[in-house]
């Protein structure tokens, strides 16, 4: 009975320890390079934007709130998963929807200098995962 009390409260501690960890990311400037395209885009800066998503992770399954990503944003391993979060890294999703409330929010038709800022807590058997981007609104005039 005394090792089933004892093996039970170590995997109870276990359990309710974990890390946390804080990511702090932004978009850094080349020191040197070219990029040539026939396209010439108009957009103008406006004002700073931000927008936040949050997700739950419950062993192998992630779940948000959020049903709705930006499309075509790539984060690490291919960006927000088109099924939900159930993708391989689930921090893409959450960046993904970020994006996606911040461009819904305030109208923006892209986010200029997007700076993530992620923030996990990962225990043995759940985690959060919480992300807010902050930048700047931009509005495409024209594209010729």
């Amino acid at each position: 009975m005394k090792k089933a009390l004892i093996a039970s409260t170590l995997l109870v501690a276990g359990a309710m320890s974990g890390c946390s960890s804080l990511n702090v990311s932004s978009t850094p400037v080349p020191l040197q390079g070219s990029v040539t395209t026939d396209i010439k885009a108009d957009i103008e800066v406006g004002e700073k934007i931000t927008g936040k998503s949050s997700a739950t992770k419950i062993l192998f399954f992630t779940m948000s709130d959020d049903s709705e990503y930006a499309d075509g944003m790539t984060y690490g391993n291919g960006g927000g998963s088109g099924l939900g979060l159930g993708g391989l890294d689930p921090v893409s999703a959450v960046k993904s929807a970020a994006a996606y409330n911040a461009i819904k929010t305030s109208g923006a038709d892209v986010i200029v200098a997007p700076r993530y800022i992620v923030k996990k807590n990962d225990y043995l058997v759940y985690g959060t995962i919480d992300v807010t981007v902050e930048g700047y609104k931009g509005t495409i005039r024209s594209v010729e």
